[in-house]
């Protein structure tokens, strides 16, 4: 049982939203990341409240540690439980990985770590029964910052000052939404149609609330985040690209979000910008306040492509992995700066970064999934593509590619403006061409 850890040099550990977020990556060629992930965070998952470690029952763990420091508690990180997004993220997997495999043992497995994490959202994640999720620290060594931008100065107003907390950050909406989906398809799946049912009302009605409240009709964008007076934080930041991931955006405002982020401020050339360059606290060489991530941009291409944006997804696959033949080994690296791209310019590589990264490393199969249009349905023996090549990457074939424990070999390739498919190894009546309109009518 293999579990990905974060990074090296300073985070090879057990991370939890790092470790789920690879696994979805890599779903199309090694969904046994997410068996092990599901697993071992599972063995872990929360079940007593424990302030120190910002744990609480059914709560998913942030990071794991060991050591001196760990061995006598100095640090909260026996585990440490603070983060809000670990959580939702697991359901998520677990939907994945059953997709992927088709292995209904994993849901009979890990369906009480599920059941518990579903608890969790209502009761913890919902901090003040609003329903949307937020996160303060309850630890005298707990983290300001809970999401995936974790760093002390990641969530600002326009103005540059912190936001005061419980933060309510718009990407945490999006994955508990798209959890709630897939775990009624589960439930479906298990024959229970009442909690189906009920997890479906529950979606639409955070998808209704998610799309009147962060909408802000002066600006023409969603809010980043609620602070903790539920009043909307208005800076523009990559996060709400991820709610293009996860579904939670209206699609009659998707070309709007789409839009917003491929604009000169967000968008650098080499990826999409952690935050707008018009912002008074960018800075292009910080960790999140303006350097580009791989892994952010591999996410959001896919949520592009899942509103039908093909030509912007394969705009950012481009430039991730333009940025990935100036750095050594053509390894990406865990972030990079934020600079506009220029004729002569060049990335630059943040100075702490990890390398290898995790989630860098496996961002190029996520754009690739969103390239291709690839959608995994083994419970019921089908590989769904909706190819949609850009003229940079004419013809590209894929080996090994994974639905359940059959493998196959395709081939993609332009013909004049539509792109096409063979079927080179495995069955091909196994291969469909479906719209990835369609897919996105559920979650996938």
């Amino acid at each position: 049982m293999f579990v990905p850890a974060a990074g090296l040099p300073w985070f090879v550990a057990l991370f939890g939203r790092d470790t789920l977020i690879v696994s979805l990556q890599t779903m199309i060629v090694y969904p046994e990341f997410a068996a092990g992930a599901l697993e071992i965070l599972g063995q872990y998952q929360a079940k007593a409240r424990d302030d120190y470690r910002d744990a609480e029952p059914g709560k998913i763990l942030h990071e794991l540690r060991y050591g001196e420091l760990a061995h006598f508690k100095l640090i909260p990180h026996t585990p440490y439980y603070g983060t809000a997004d670990a959580t939702p993220l697991y359901l998520v997997a677990l939907h994945a990985a059953w997709r992927a495999t088709g292995d209904h043992t994993l849901i009979e497995r890990h369906l009480p770590n599920a059941e518990a994490c579903l608890t969790w959202i209502d009761e913890y994640g919902d901090r003040d029964g609003d329903g949307f999720q937020e996160y303060q620290t309850r630890s005298t060594a707990g983290y300001e910052n809970m999401a995936w931008k974790d760093s002390g100065d990641a969530v600002m107003y326009p103005d540059g000052t912190l936001v005061h907390g419980p933060k309510a950050l718009c990407e945490l909406q999006g994955y508990v939404y798209d959890a709630w989906l897939r775990m009624a398809e589960i439930y479906d799946e298990l024959g229970n149609k009442r909690r189906a049912n009920r997890l479906r009302k529950k979606a639409a009605i955070l998808f209704k609330r998610f799309n009147e409240v962060f909408w802000d009709e002066t600006s023409g964008f969603y809010a980043f985040a609620l602070d903790g007076d539920k009043r909307k934080v208005l800076s523009v930041a990559s996060n709400v690209g991820q709610c293009l991931w996860s579904g939670i955006i209206a699609p009659e405002r998707a070309a709007i979000v789409v839009k917003r982020l491929m604009q000169k401020d967000m968008w650098s050339g080499w990826g999409i910008r952690t935050l707008s360059a018009d912002h008074p606290s960018f800075n292009p060489y910080n960790y999140q306040t303006g350097a580009v991530w791989p892994h952010d941009n591999s996410l959001i291409a896919l949520g592009m492509r899942r509103y039908g944006f093909a030509a912007e997804a394969a705009a950012v696959a481009r430039d991730i992995s333009g940025a990935a033949s100036h750095f050594l080994l053509n390894q990406l690296p865990e972030l990079y700066a934020g600079l506009q791209r220029e004729p002569t310019s060049f990335p630059v590589q943040y100075l702490g970064a990890n390398v290898p990264q995790a989630w860098a490393a496996a961002s190029p199969f996520m754009l690739l999934q969103a390239m291709l249009g690839i959608d995994q349905d083994a419970p019921r023996g089908k590989l769904y593509v909706d190819p949609a090549l850009p003229d940079w990457l004419p013809d590209v074939t894929l080996t090994d590619l994974r639905l359940g424990r059959r493998v196959f070999d395709i081939r993609f390739w332009r013909d004049g403006k539509q792109t096409v498919f063979k079927v080179l190894r495995g069955n091909r009546d196994a291969v469909e061409a479906r719209a990835v309109s369609t897919m996105s009518q559920r979650p996938g």
